[in-house]
């Protein structure tokens, strides 16, 4: 092909679909349809001039002209509060309850890891002494010692903000790090669990378990569960890695790493809420059992937004993914 010759032909309908680029909204029908016709055009000929004498500066300009006129005829979809309705009452629920056989198993085992490292260390002396000396555990576990002065340590807004920031970190990671087969998400999960067995151990040696209970469970139940489920999904996805199902690898693992992006943002919401609770209620005068009570009420509404909506809008056929209609489309391949 002559290039030269096929630019002097085809260049007055480039001209033409920039020109009516350009003036966008204004369009008459006439001219609407002929832009249409002018990107159709336009398109074939980039596909004939990168096949057969792909001059760069040309493509370049080409590809540009016809991205920008795939933009004028599609229209460029701008998200709305609604959509942010829809991700709240049924994308992000939705994909919490579906991940659930991935995030329950890891919410027991994980809590009983906790409990067996909070028996081994109450039940040790020597494992206490290992953790710090008896002055030193003296003066976390007391009436009054660290502990306790934990949670009231800042003022309760900087106390929330800076929990709510730690938090969503560490499910962020365990989301995003789950696609290295699952090895970084369970390491973060044992950390925390490993925390939290030494605070049962240590406080149950000097019989005050019923105190730090207390402290841990407003916003521990919330928070932890939070942790789970982001676990859950970030091990989900690394087993997409090893299994990918009916599509490719590729596609596969973009559905579910689109999916816990969505459950990111879900769960920083989440754990929004249970820094409020460890910020404001937690150190509280609040009686115990009033702190607890808020504790549970905020899981169980958790929950039942999960169960009750979750599961319709996932029975209804919502994955947590973008709409169809914002992604690309996905062929199943031959298993």
């Amino acid at each position: 092909m002559d290039l030269d010759v096929f630019v002097t032909a085809h260049r007055a309908e480039w001209d033409r679909l920039d020109l009516l680029i350009r003036r966008g909204r204004r369009l008459t029908g006439a001219e609407a349809d002929e832009l249409v016709a002018l990107y159709q055009s336009t398109a074939t000929h980039l596909s004939l001039i990168q096949s057969t004498a792909p001059d760069p500066q040309l493509v370049g300009r080409l590809t540009q002209l016809v991205a920008r006129a795939r933009a004028t005829v599609t229209g460029a979809r701008r998200a709305t509060w609604r959509d942010a309705a829809t991700f709240f009452v049924a994308g992000f629920p939705a994909a919490v309850y579906r991940s659930r056989h991935w995030w329950i198993p890891t919410a027991v085992l994980s809590t009983l890891v906790a409990a067996i490292i909070g028996w081994w260390i109450g039940a040790n002396p020597d494992v206490q002494s290992s953790i710090a000396a008896p002055d030193e555990l003296r003066a976390m576990t007391r009436p009054g010692g660290e502990y306790e002065t934990y949670y009231s340590s800042h003022p309760a807004t900087s106390f929330a903000a800076q929990v709510w920031t730690n938090n969503a970190r560490a499910a962020a990671l365990c989301l995003t790090l789950g696609a290295f087969l699952c090895l970084p998400v369970i390491w973060i999960l044992f950390l925390n669990m490993l925390n939290l067995g030494v605070g049962i151990g240590l406080m149950a040696s000097a019989g005050r378990l019923d105190t730090f209970l207390g402290l841990v469970l407003p916003h521990g139940l919330l928070e932890l569960t939070a942790v789970f489920i982001a676990a859950g999904a970030g091990m989900r996805l690394g087993w997409t890695v090893i299994d990918p199902g009916p599509l490719s690898r590729r596609a596969a693992l973009a559905q579910q790493g689109r999916a816990a992006l969505g459950m990111a943002i879900g769960l920083a919401v989440v754990l929004f809420v249970s820094g409020v609770i460890e910020g404001f209620v937690t150190p509280s005068d609040l009686p115990t059992w009033a702190r607890i009570g808020i504790g549970i009420g905020a899981e169980a509404l958790f929950l039942g937004y999960v169960y009750v909506l979750g599961g319709r809008a996932a029975r209804a056929g919502e994955h947590g993914d973008l709409d169809a209609t914002d992604r690309s489309a996905e062929l199943p391949i031959a298993a």
